[in-house]
Parts: structure tokens; C-alpha cells; sequence
């Protein structure tokens, strides 16, 4: 509600009724509705101006083509029609009351405009029997006035008040009808709405609790399974190292490449705990993975191991930006791919090649026969199904295969910035949807029962049916005034 100003708030005068005090009054009137005109939007302002130029309009164009008996009063009826509209939004109640003398007007084309009138601002008025009394007040106002004019003229009063009373029908009860039920149709509605976004809500914590209860199982077993293993790894590879050293010096190198890549472990296991636990795999881990120093330590181990020669060819300009997702994908296919030349083709010599290519990178590890047959085991294929899962999500194409001579391909190109999937803002348990408070004349909070779309659905297409009959009383009669 507008606030009144200080000034007027202050403004002495008597206590009783007065002239001083209906002038108080009205100036307080006034101030409200500046207040409230300065505060709402600007598009509402000048909708609401259309609105009421055009129902000035409707009333006084007619006039000029059609000269009434009484100019004068048709003229007032018309600009307080247009009055009428602008106060139904702020003030029902008195649009309601301030339309039934238009009934017994002497300008017959505002009555287009009662009915708009009266159907706007019941909807507004809560609750609905408040609405039907009001209406009643303005029905028996219709009939007083109706026989206050009648008097002086006897021989016409019976068929002024069978008039006014068809009127009095369709012009203002089948209004108020239908806009008690639109009326009761918005707060359905808005209720629907907000217990969707509740739901949604609701569904989205869910998911994400499951996920994040999962994830942190998972986490849970790695680390006790795979941690103690590989700490177990680590320890003996550090005291192998140490005998190594002094009983057989030619296998210290193979030693120390044994502890070193156990403890390498160990830390993208806790990297990867961390990303279950706490972080999306969106997160960068603070690793630098997917640099020329990272694969040519990659190409080093290999070649530590015992494998054959491998070859690394990097042609990736300095001015290509790669985001953190596309390196991290560079290091496994890389390291996925020299894993399996290990596994399955151990001896095989191996290029491994990256290079920047249709604005992104391309990346191949190839193999070629080994020198001497092996005895590989197979494989279930699940590194490389892995990824093709991750090469996919970041957007790029991913191959792997057979070569003609017996080698064997790992190929896969990525986009060289990939932006990260933006992630909706997870709502928080405390962010229910807000109901109004009910303060006076409002809708009463609805049960569940009443939250069903048929219900929803039928009050807006009964309320259309219950205004058919009014829309054809009113073609009738203004087409009936224009003949006339």
C-alpha cells in the first residue's frame, strides 16, 4: 500500500465530520494514488492509460454519429466509465459500486465497458461472498435508482425495472461469476507453479545426494583398498632400492622407477579421492598434466621400463590456449596408450604424436609389430571405452584400432578450449517457495485437494462460457442503438 507523506499525515483538523475532513480525505486520496502510480512499472502505466483512453473512447466517438437526447450526461458517463477502469486494479470494491448508475444511464455504449468492469474487479476481491454481497449492494442500488426516476413517470416504471433487472443479470451477476472463479483460478495456479519449483527443487537435492553418497563410497573403497596396497608397494620398492644399490648397482634404475611410479600413484590417488569427496570432475586438481614436459616424462617412463624405442613428436604452437579438461585428456590418451603398447606389444617401437590441427589437437600413439612375439592376455577394453566416455563429453572424436601391418592405433582429437558445462545453482534446503502473507481481503491457503489441473482448467473455461450470454446481450442492444 502507498505510503502517505509526513506533511499530510500531520495536517491538523477536528475531530468530527466535516468539510475539513472529507477534503483531508480526498487529499489523502490523492496522495496514495500518485504514490501508487510513481511505483509501478512503466509498462502497467501506460497499459492502464490505453486501457481507460480506450473505454473514453468507446463511449464518446459513438455520441458524434449518434447524438444522444441528454449530451451532457452521456458525456459524464463516458469519462466516468473511463474513471471506473482505472480504479478497478487499486480500488474494486468502489469500481463494483461506482458501475451500476451507468445501468440507468443515458449513454448506452458504456455499457460494453460495465461488464469488463465489473468481471476485473471481482477478481480482485477475496473472499467471493464478499464479492456477491458487494454485488448485491449494487443490484439493490439499481433498483432504488430505478424507482427514484420511475416515480415521475408511473405508466413507464414496470418496464424500466423488467429492463434494469435483465441488465442488472447480465451485465452484472454473470460478470461476477465468472470472475470469482478466474478469481479463484490465480491463486490455483500460482500454487501449482510454486509446488512444481518445489518439486524440481526437491528433485535436484535428491539427485545430487545420491550422487554425492555414491561418489564418496566409491572414494571410501579406493582408499582402502587400493591405499594400503600401494603404500604396501611404495615401503618394499624403497628397501628394495636400498638393496638394490648395494648387491646389484645395474638394477638400481629399475628400482628407482618402481618406487617413483608408486608414489606417483599414490598421489593421483588422493587426487582423485579428492575429486570424489568434495569437487565435480570439472575441477582442476593442481596438477600440471598435458604439457610437453608431462608427456615427454610419460615417453621416459616408458622407455624406462623396458619397452622399445618411443618416439615423441610435438607440434603444438605456443599460441594455442588449451583449457585444463583438454590437457588432462591429452595425459591419459597418451598414457593410456603407451599402458597398453606395454601390456600387449611390449618391445614394439612407438611414436606418439601431438599437434595442433583444425583448431584443436590431435593426439596418436601407434605402435608397430614387436620384434619378438609376447604373451598378452587380452584385455576388457575398458580404458579405451573410458576414453572415448571423457573425449565425447569434452566434445572432440576419439578412434582406436588395428593397423594393417599388425600395429595398432590409438587416435583422438580434441577442441583446443573447452569451456566448462555451466553448472545451475544447486537450491538450498532453506529456499522453500514463499507464500504470501495473508493479510486482509486475501485468498485463504488452498488445500492439495484443490491443486489439480481440471480444476484449474475449468474455472477459466466456465467463466468464458458464463460471459457468452452478456457478450450477446451486448451486440444486440448496441446494434439496436446503432439502428436506432
Amino acid at each position: 500500500m502507498s505510503q502517505v507523506t509526513e506533511e499530510e499525515r500531520q495536517l491538523p483538523g477536528p475531530r468530527g465530520r466535516g468539510p475539513s475532513d472529507a477534503a483531508r480525505r480526498l487529499r489523502r486520496e490523492a496522495a496514495e494514488i500518485r504514490a501508487a502510480v510513481r511505483a509501478a512499472p512503466r509498462r502497467t502505466v501506460v497499459a492502464e492509460s490505453l486501457v481507460c483512453a480506450l473505454a473514453a473512447a468507446f463511449g464518446l466517438i459513438p455520441l458524434l454519429l449518434i447524438p444522444p437526447d441528454r449530451p451532457v450526461l452521456a458525456v459524464l458517463e463516458a469519462l466516468w466509465a473511463a474513471l471506473l477502469v482505472a480504479a478497478r486494479r487499486g480500488r474494486p470494491v468502489a469500481a463494483v459500486l461506482g458501475a451500476f448508475p451507468l445501468l440507468a444511464g443515458a449513454n448506452v455504449w458504456v455499457l460494453a465497458v460495465v461488464p469488463l468492469i465489473v468481471l476485473s474487479a471481482t477478481r480482485r476481491i477475496a473472499p467471493p461472498r464478499r464479492a456477491w454481497r458487494i454485488v448485491g449492494v449494487a443490484c439493490a442500488a439499481l433498483g432504488g435508482l430505478t424507482v427514484a426516476v420511475g416515480l415521475f413517470r408511473w405508466e413507464t416504471l414496470p418496464m424500466m425495472l423488467a429492463e434494469n433487472a435483465v441488465s442488472a443479470v447480465l451485465l452484472l451477476l454473470l460478470p461476477t461469476l465468472a470472475g470469482t472463479m478466474l478469481g479463484r483460478r490465480r491463486p490455483l495456479v500460482d500454487l501449482l507453479r510454486e509446488r512444481n519449483a518445489y518439486l524440481e527443487q526437491t528433485r535436484t537435492l535428491t539427485a545430487a545426494a545420491a550422487r554425492m553418497e555414491e561418489r564418496t563410497r566409491i572414494a571410501r573403497e579406493m582408499h582402502d583398498l587400493l591405499g594400503h596396497r600401494l603404500s604396501l608397494i611404495s615401503v618394499h620398492a624403497g628397501a628394495l632400492e636400498l638393496a638394490a644399490a648395494r648387491q646389484a648397482p645395474p638394477l638400481a634404475g629399475q628400482v628407482e622407477l618402481l618406487r617413483t611410479t608408486a608414489g606417483t600413484a599414490m598421489e593421483e590417488l588422493r587426487e582423485i579421492l579428492g575429486v570424489l569427496r568434495h569437487a565435480d570432475l570439472s575441477d582442476e586438481t593442481g596438477v600440471d598434466r598435458g604439457t610437453y614436459e608431462d608427456i615427454t616424462a610419460l615417453v621416459t617412463q616408458s622407455r624406462q621400463t623396458g619397452g622399445g624405442p618411443v618416439e615423441l613428436v610435438w607440434s603444438v604452437p605456443d599460441t594455442v590456449e588449451v583449457g585444463p579438461r583438454v590437457r588432462q585428456a591429452i595425459h591419459r590418451v597418451v598414457r593410456e596408450g603407451l599402458t597398453n603398447v606395454l601390456k600387449h606389444a611390449s618391445g614394439a617401437p612407438v611414436l606418439v604424436e601431438v599437434k595442433g590441427a583444425d583448431a584443436g589437437i590431435e593426439v596418436h600413439v601407434t605402435n608397430g609389430v614387436p620384434r619378438v612375439p609376447g604373451d598378452s592376455q587380452g584385455g576388457t577394453s575398458s580404458g579405451l571405452a573410458g576414453l572415448q566416455e571423457r573425449i565425447s563429453l569434452l566434445g572432440g572424436t576419439f578412434g582406436a584400432g588395428a593397423l594393417p601391418d599388425g600395429g595398432f592405433r590409438v587416435t583422438a582429437w580434441l577442441p583446443s578450449q573447452q569451456s566448462l558445462p555451466s553448472q545451475p545453482p544447486q537450491p538450498s534446503l532453506l529456499s522453500q517457495p514463499s507464500h504470501a502473507t495473508n493479510g486482509p481481503g486475501s485468498n485463504s491457503p488452498l488445500s492439495a485437494q484443490t491443486l489439480t489441473w481440471p480444476r484449474v482448467l475449468g474455472a477459466g473455461c466456465t467463466a468464458v462460457l458464463v460471459v457468452l450470454p452478456t457478450a450477446g446481450f451486448l451486440i444486440v442492444l448496441l446494434v439496436m442503438a446503432a439502428l436506432g
